[in-house]
């Protein structure tokens, strides 16, 4: 299988990190790899947490485990919204259950630890939620990514180059 047949969800609401999804998702593209961006069905296009706009191509609850090679959660305030929603959930777990690789960034961890995906795994977070991810049962570490099996996580928008890396790298071994 080559980059081009890939396919990776990005999850987005109100507030999204701009640079957290936008930078994977031009990398991405670059790569040759094909992107949706995936809502909670709350509407079609959401605004980041900088202003910069991203249509929503379906809701997560729409996208089935098999249809994606890989998902990403950027950071922002968007993460507190996906959190409560099923559908994210759900996806969320299927395609980390299914092997298949899972980006976080920043405060994405949220996702992870509501949709239980934290307990013993070796993680990075933005400073303000490690104690939350700590407690959720996570292994904190204070580096740029962190990789545990097919989960990548980074801190912060300096931390892309690397996060991004690593995540292509899980993506077509």
């Amino acid at each position: 299988m080559t980059i081009e047949t890939r396919h990776v969800g990005i999850l987005a609401e109100h507030h999204y990190h701009d640079l957290e999804l936008h930078y994977p998702r031009l990398r991405l593209k670059e790569a040759g790899v094909r992107v949706s961006v995936l809502g909670t069905g709350s509407a079609k296009e959401y605004s980041g947490k900088y202003g910069y706009p991203v249509q929503v191509h379906a809701a997560a609850s729409e996208m089935e485990e098999r249809d994606l090679h890989g998902l990403i959660i950027p950071g922002g305030w968007a993460p507190d919204r996906l959190r409560t929603d099923s559908g994210v959930l759900n996806l969320v777990k299927a395609i980390y259950q299914s092997s298949k690789p899972v980006g976080c960034i920043c405060h994405g961890g949220w996702v992870l630890a509501s949709a239980g995906l934290v307990a013993g795994k070796r993680l990075t977070c933005y400073h303000a939620i490690k104690d939350d991810m700590v407690h959720a049962g996570a292994i904190y570490l204070d580096r740029e990514v962190v990789q545990d099996e097919n989960l990548v996580t980074s801190r912060q928008p300096d931390d892309l180059p690397a996060f991004m890396k690593t995540f292509l790298a899980l993506l077509l071994p």
